[in-house]
């Protein structure tokens, strides 16, 4: 009898090595090319080309992406994953599953900016009406319900400044109301938030980022509560041509291993980033969900059980030639998009850029941050010489 394990060892026991000749890491299938036993079973599997097990084509999928995604699943208590060849692709697949022209969705102002972007741009040309909603709205999503109302779309934390969605309130609306709710979980990820546990019906990772956790991969994942959901989800992949590439899904595994102990040193060092960061005299807001006088922390800390690397801060105003002389003089932290890996970065963004329904009182720069392992007393010691820059004569 096997005994339950806890969520460390599931994530280091992904798999038999005695079923690998003893190595403890699948291998990875590289190919295109599955051949048939015979003309029977080519028949039998032209009949159902979409089957999940047993696929007979490496775009349907490989026994290296069946190892990743089964754990995945687990973990989020799902009954299955999908692959796709980045975070964004996992988003937009997962839209294109369930909408058509004619019908209508509701999506958070505060999600990452290409699915906004996409909504905009491509679902409206196809004919689907998308609406914007605050992502404070909770329950009281259900004003917004039409009879034309295919799904909602979710992310919490948002992008940017991470209001926090009521996220069981939003999922029992939507169940009412028979709306598909679709969220993207990234920022979470499986181990901080359980995103189905809390009433949603598809998860979405940028596996990009925390899941690979080493900044050397393009992956998306897309997890389903609901047999028919996934059905929905992997057709649309198939006849979409997306997939995620073996040597991609190889390292996400391996990255699934360590995903734990990354996350909560992640925390550890943003926690600590961000309560230095709240004492400098240059400093007028730090936005990160663990704080708490994060806006939403109520709902944080009930749904949550704990927060990543990313944080951003607000500066009071000052020159923007001195800020950008700030940013440049930082020596450990990179100035690049993305996330999630083992090193630390830094971007300025526009939290008003393409938002309907934020409030925003600052009038410095914001700056998004993300923590990553280096000893974290070397990184105050690189932003105090940085702001040295923009501090007050």
């Amino acid at each position: 009898m096997t005994r339950k394990k806890r969520i460390d060892t599931s994530l280091v026991h992904l798999c038999d090595p005695m079923e690998q000749r003893g190595f403890v890491n699948p291998p990875v299938y590289l190919g295109s090319t599955v051949i048939y036993r015979d003309v029977d079973e080519l028949e039998t599997m032209n009949q159902d080309p979409l089957r999940r097990k047993d696929p007979r084509y490496g775009r349907f999928g490989t026994p290296s992406s069946h190892t990743f995604e089964s754990a995945l699943a687990q973990l989020e208590g799902g009954v299955g994953t999908v692959t796709t060849n980045c975070g964004l692709s996992a988003i937009t697949t997962s839209l294109l599953a369930f909408v058509k022209a004619g019908d209508h969705i509701l999506v958070a102002d505060s999600v990452y900016l290409p699915t906004k972007i996409f909504c905009l741009e491509v679902l409206a040309d196809l004919g689907v009406y998308v609406e914007f909603y605050p992502p404070e709205i909770g329950g009281h999503i259900d004003r917004l319900i039409r009879q034309n109302t295919r799904l909602i779309f979710l992310e919490s934390p948002g992008s940017g400044i991470y209001e926090i969605q009521d996220v069981p309130a939003i999922c029992e609306v939507a169940k009412r109301f028979g709306v598909i709710t679709i969220l993207d979980n990234t920022w979470g990820t499986p181990l901080f938030f359980k995103a189905i546990s809390h009433g949603v019906n598809v998860s979405v990772h940028a596996a990009t980022k925390y899941i690979v956790g080493h900044a050397d991969s393009m992956l998306g994942a897309i997890v389903c509560k609901e047999e028919q959901d996934f059905a929905s989800v992997r057709k649309a992949a198939i006849r979409l041509g997306q997939n995620g590439s073996p040597n991609d899904i190889y390292l996400a595994t391996r990255g699934l291993r360590t995903l734990s102990v990354r996350l909560q040193h992640h925390q550890k060092q943003a926690t600590k980033l961000a309560q230095w960061l709240e004492q400098q005299s240059s400093v007028e807001r730090v936005y990160y969900p663990a704080l708490p006088e994060h806006p939403g922390y109520e709902i944080f800390i009930r749904d949550f059980k704990g927060a990543c690397g990313l944080l951003t801060v607000v500066f009071r105003p000052c020159d923007k030639a001195l800020m950008n002389s700030m940013i440049n003089s930082l020596e450990l932290f990179g100035l690049g998009h993305s996330w999630g890996g083992f090193e630390s970065l830094v971007v300025p963004f526009d939290p008003l850029y393409k938002r309907q329904y934020l409030n925003w009182p600052h009038k410095g720069q914001a700056l998004r941050i993300h923590v990553g392992l280096e000893d974290i007393n070397d990184l105050i010691a690189d932003l105090e010489h940085g702001f040295k820059y923009i501090a007050k004569p």
